[in-house]
C-alpha cells in the first residue's frame, strides 16, 4: 500500500522528470498524507510544440479518489489506494484506468511494518539511487450538488517484491521513465496494453531505512522524519504479511 509520502526535489527536478511546462513552484514536503493535495501529470488536450504527441499537464488533487457517480463521499471508504490487479473491473477505479492515468512524482514512501497485534514500526523506503521516481496514479473528477468540481486521484498498488514483503504485502506501483508515455497514453493503449507495468519494483530497488514513529502524526512535516534509527532487528523475525486489501487503512 501506500498511506504516507513524500516529494521533497526541487521543482525543476519535478519538471524534468515529467516533461511538463505549466508547473508551479512549491516547498518540500515530508510527510503527504490521504485528504491532503498530490501533484499529478497526465496527457493534455493539446499537442507539445513541435511532436505528435499530446502536451503533458500537471494539476493539484485531493489525495483520495471519489468516483464521479458517487452521490456523497461520506458513505464510501477513503479510496487513496487502488489495487492495480482489478482496477480496470471495479466501478469505483476502471473509468479513470481507461481515460485519466497519471503519474504522481515522488521521492519515497513511508511503510509501517507490524510487531504484535498493536505496535507498527515506520520504515521511509526511497529508491537507492536517489532522486525522484513516479508512482502510477490515477485521476477523477467529482462535482458536488451545488455543482462544484473537484479533482480527486488515487495510487496503484501492487505485490510488494521480495526485498519489502517482511514490512508490508503491497507496494505502489513505479512507472519507469521510458514508459511514461505508454503509460499516458489513454487515446491508443488500454488498460490491457499497460498491464504489464503494474508490477513490483525490481529487487534492490529500494531500501528501506527504520524511522522514528513521529511520522505517524500528519502535524509533524519536517526532514527529521526520514533520519535513520537503530533498531535491534536481528532480535526479530519478520511478521507475516497482512491480506487485508492494504488500500482502505493507514497502517
Amino acid at each position: 500500500m501506500c498511506g504516507r509520502f513524500a516529494l521533497t526535489s526541487t521543482p525543476d527536478a519535478v519538471q524534468s522528470l515529467l516533461a511538463v511546462t505549466d508547473f508551479e513552484p512549491f516547498p518540500p514536503r515530508y510527510n503527504i498524507a490521504p485528504t491532503q493535495p498530490i501533484l499529478m501529470a497526465m496527457s493534455g488536450p493539446t499537442r507539445a510544440p513541435g511532436s505528435n504527441l499530446p502536451a503533458r499537464q500537471t494539476m493539484l488533487v485531493r489525495w483520495g479518489l471519489i468516483p464521479s457517480w458517487a452521490k456523497n463521499p461520506a458513505d464510501l471508504s477513503l479510496l487513496f489506494n487502488a489495487r492495480s490487479e482489478t482496477a480496470a473491473e471495479k466501478a469505483s477505479f476502471r473509468t479513470a484506468m481507461r481515460h485519466r492515468r497519471t503519474l504522481v512524482p515522488a521521492n519515497g514512501f513511508y511503510e509501517w511494518r507490524r510487531v504484535g497485534s498493536k505496535k507498527a514500526e515506520p520504515y521511509w523506503i526511497r529508491p537507492k539511487h536517489g532522486g525522484l521516481i513516479a508512482f502510477g496514479g490515477l485521476m477523477e473528477s467529482w462535482s458536488e450538488p451545488g455543482g462544484t468540481e473537484m479533482d480527486t486521484g488515487a495510487i496503484l498498488t501492487t505485490e510488494a517484491n521480495e526485498d519489502l514483503r517482511g514490512i508490508h504485502h503491497r507496494m505502489p506501483v513505479v512507472i519507469q521513465p521510458e514508459d511514461f508515455e505508454r503509460w499516458l497514453d489513454c487515446l491508443n493503449q488500454e488498460p490491457r496494453h499497460v498491464a504489464d507495468l503494474l508490477k513490483p519494483a525490481q529487487p534492490d530497488f529500494f531500501e528501506a531505512v527504520p524511522v522514528s514513529d513521529r511520522v505517524n502524526k500528519v502535524a509533524n512535516v519536517g526532514p527529521d522524519l526520514q533520519e535513520r534509527v537503530e533498531r535491534r532487528e536481528e532480535a526479530r523475525s519478520a511478521p507475516k504479511p497482512r491480506d487485508d486489501g492494504g488500500q482502505l487503512d493507514l497502517f
